[in-house]
């Protein structure tokens, strides 16, 4: 795995397209954070950490409303290729506010309308609607 965040994204969006009532990734701090952030924005159902095998994984449980997925889309913005720094007054809108974009910054990650509350800025991670 040469970038685990995009490879989390994609478990998530292939997740929703086979229709999957739940899938498994593994754990790390950074991808629990996106997940209950996920969570919290209403994007995904419960979120827990188990054990398979001895080895921890994130299991997530996918949401969706009317049989249509509550998540449509992701992007993946930075990459271990290209990073993207945004200061605070200088963060894109994703959908012009109607999605959500999430950043690593100096208090952790964060939505994007919590960074520019907090006046804070970072790298963007991802935009998801």
């Amino acid at each position: 795995m040469s970038d685990p965040i995009s490879d989390f994204l994609t478990i998530i969006r292939n997740g929703y397209r086979a229709g999957k009532e739940s899938c498994d990734t593994r754990y790390s701090k950074m991808h629990l954070r996106i997940a209950e952030i996920l969570q919290n924005e209403g994007y995904l159902g419960e979120v827990e950490k188990v054990e398979v095998q001895g080895k921890p994984f994130l299991r997530l449980h996918l949401k969706y409303v009317d049989d249509i997925p509550a998540l449509t889309g992701v992007r993946r913005i930075s990459r271990p290729g290209r990073r993207f720094y945004y200061q605070a007054r200088e963060i894109p809108r994703t959908l012009g506010g109607l999605g959500i974009g999430i950043l690593t910054t100096s208090r952790g990650i964060l939505k994007d309308r919590d960074a520019r509350r907090h006046n804070v800025g970072g790298e963007m991670i991802c935009a998801i609607w």
